[in-house]
């Protein structure tokens, strides 16, 4: 059943996103790295290997503290291993920048340009 095994990697994601959360929290808040947050997690089926997607709040933190969240990686890992989950192995972590919401500002910025641009000033209307 394929589909029971993408059910078992999401709850897992979910789990692993929440605690990561925390940890990842803890980490900005002791080591002074620029302030980020878990945005998602995507684990492998074999539950090897779990990407960590990070938004940061100002766009230019997000490469360096996604840097210093790898060279983190190791110690997270083992905090993640004495945390409240129950696995038999902590799945390799991998720290990288999501830009999505970037993105999303980038596109919502166009189309108010774009509207501005397309509507009339209030002395040109037509009857």
């Amino acid at each position: 059943m394929p589909s029971r095994d993408f059910k078992r990697t999401d709850r897992i994601g979910a789990e692993l996103r929440r605690e990561l959360g925390l940890l990842v929290h803890a980490a900005v808040r002791d080591h002074g790295l620029p302030s980020v947050s878990v945005s998602d997690v995507e684990i492998t089926r074999d539950l090897d290997w779990a990407t960590v997607w990070v938004t940061a709040l100002m766009p230019e933190q997000g490469l360096p503290a996604v840097k210093a969240l790898n060279e983190m990686g190791h110690e997270i890992r083992h905090a993640l291993a004495h945390s409240g989950m129950r696995m038999r192995r902590v799945p390799e972590l991998k720290f990288k920048y999501d830009d999505s919401v970037d993105k999303g500002e980038r596109i919502e910025s166009l189309l108010r340009q774009q509207t501005r641009d397309l509507t009339p000033p209030d002395g040109d209307k037509q009857d």
